[in-house]
């Protein structure tokens, strides 16, 4: 009787140590798949976009917003004041506007762009995401796939420059200076390049903080797969 009762408590033992030590090693929670968790965290970032598109790709989108607006590029930001006091004030201003009219526009083409860049997060990687830090997502979607999204996006965003005159109204801004007596280091930035990063560097933003809101408030997470992949305990 002895016997029986120390095997039994031994065997408890052991398959609570079992237990315990499969928890240490990472496996996933016995309530969700871990092709759930992929597309959870598909999802997640699909939703994050939508929202980023639809708040930038609107009138003001940029040039409403005090945390995206775009201004000149830095080169050319180091003679805007010598351009104002010269009377072109209307050239600088008119140019940044369009600046952020092309911007707005621009993202407006870029969803099916991410959401290649989303179908490609692998079971894995959609693991390490959900037990990450709060932006991980975010992170892993930038690291990953920025230098696709600037070939995919760069064209788009110089057609839109082109289709709302700011490079052209960004051109009369850099001929006026590099016509000056004084000027001997011309300048020549890459507009198209210089939009096409702020443009995805404010996607990116607002995709993290729609991340956050989606792991901190069960009124973000939309759907019951949102539900249950973000509402498990990891």
């Amino acid at each position: 009787m002895i016997q029986r009762y120390l095997a039994s408590i031994m065997l408890s033992i052991s398959l609570l140590s079992c237990a315990e030590l499969g928890n240490l090693g990472g496996v996933i929670p016995t309530s969700i798949t871990e092709a759930e968790a992929a597309q959870g965290i598909r999802e997640a970032l699909d939703q994050g976009v939508g929202r980023g598109i639809s708040l930038l790709n609107q009138h003001d989108g940029f040039f409403g917003s005090q945390a995206y607006k775009l201004f000149l590029p830095a080169e050319a930001q180091r003679i805007e004041n010598t351009l104002r006091q010269l009377g072109m004030g209307g050239t600088v201003d008119r140019a940044i506007l369009q600046i952020n009219r092309a911007a707005e526009d621009a993202v407006g083409y870029a969803r099916p762009i991410f959401l290649d860049a989303i179908r490609g997060i692998t079971i894995t990687d959609a693991i390490n995401i959900i037990r990450g830090p709060k932006d991980a997502a975010t992170q892993y979607f930038r690291q990953r796939t920025t230098d696709k999204l600037i070939a995919a996006f760069s064209p788009i965003i110089k057609s839109s420059l082109d289709k709302f005159s700011a490079t052209k109204y960004y051109g009369d801004v850099v001929n006026t200076y590099n016509n000056f007596p004084t000027t001997f280091k011309k300048l020549n930035p890459d507009l198209a390049s210089f939009v096409t990063m702020r443009a995805i560097y404010a996607l990116f933003d607002v995709v993290s903080k729609e991340e956050l809101n989606i792991r901190q408030n069960l009124s973000a997470r939309t759907s019951d797969l949102l539900r249950k992949v973000f509402g498990t305990k990891w």
